[in-house]
């Protein structure tokens, strides 16, 4: 599968900010790290029922794994498919362990005033769409790097990405899928230049008999 796409049916994600957009079942979201770095926190909800929504404790369980790989489905905190990952050219790495980054976060690591945040923008994104989250469950955060040492430490890591590479996940039941290009800029999850960029989406239908 191609990333690329007609222009009108790829969408932006501006970097540091969030967007969401309705999925039905069966069609396959394409996210595109367009610059190679940049971290997209991923949320999806039931689409005629918020309060279900996808949920990194239930799909760790059900996937037996913390990262998931191309073939495995993310489930709802009702333990029903949500989302299966059917393609993957970015590398593999991806994170189900860290929070949506807050002004809570920003706070902790020494920035003063108003910070762009991922739990801002999931509000902002499904607020622009008429709907408000019942809560902000922890997100698919799709490239993010978060290696686990044989201890069981952790570090924040740049992505193993690279340009125009992609993840693709198809649709298990209707849904509203919302994303944010974190605005993490003082650790270097979104890059060793701490930089925050835009990333893309696409949207597409089922391939004929698939």
């Amino acid at each position: 599968m191609s990333a690329s796409g007609r222009p009108d049916r790829v969408h932006l994600i501006p970097a540091r900010r969030g967007v969401a957009a309705h999925v039905s079942k069966g069609q396959v979201v394409t996210v595109i790290n367009t610059h190679g770095s940049q971290v997209v926190d991923t949320w999806a909800f039931r689409a005629d029922d918020l309060s279900e929504f996808m949920s990194m404790e239930h799909s760790r369980g059900a996937m037996q794994k913390v990262n998931p790989r191309r073939g495995d489905t993310l489930r709802s905190n009702r333990r029903r498919p949500m989302l299966t990952m059917v393609d993957d050219t970015s590398g593999g790495i991806h994170d189900t362990l860290i929070a949506a980054c807050d002004r809570y976060r920003y706070e902790q690591l020494g920035h003063v005033g108003h910070h762009d945040n991922c739990t801002d923008n999931l509000h902002a994104a499904l607020a622009a769409l008429g709907l408000a989250p019942p809560e902000t469950p922890s997100p698919l955060n799709l490239f993010m790097n978060i290696p686990i040492d044989g201890e069981g430490s952790i570090a924040f890591s740049a992505p193993v990405s690279t340009p125009g590479s992609y993840v693709s996940l198809r649709a298990e039941m209707d849904l509203v899928i919302a994303f944010s290009a974190c605005p993490q800029d003082l650790v270097p999850v979104n890059g060793v230049d701490c930089v925050p960029t835009d990333a893309h989406f696409r949207i597409d239908d089922p391939a004929p008999g698939s």
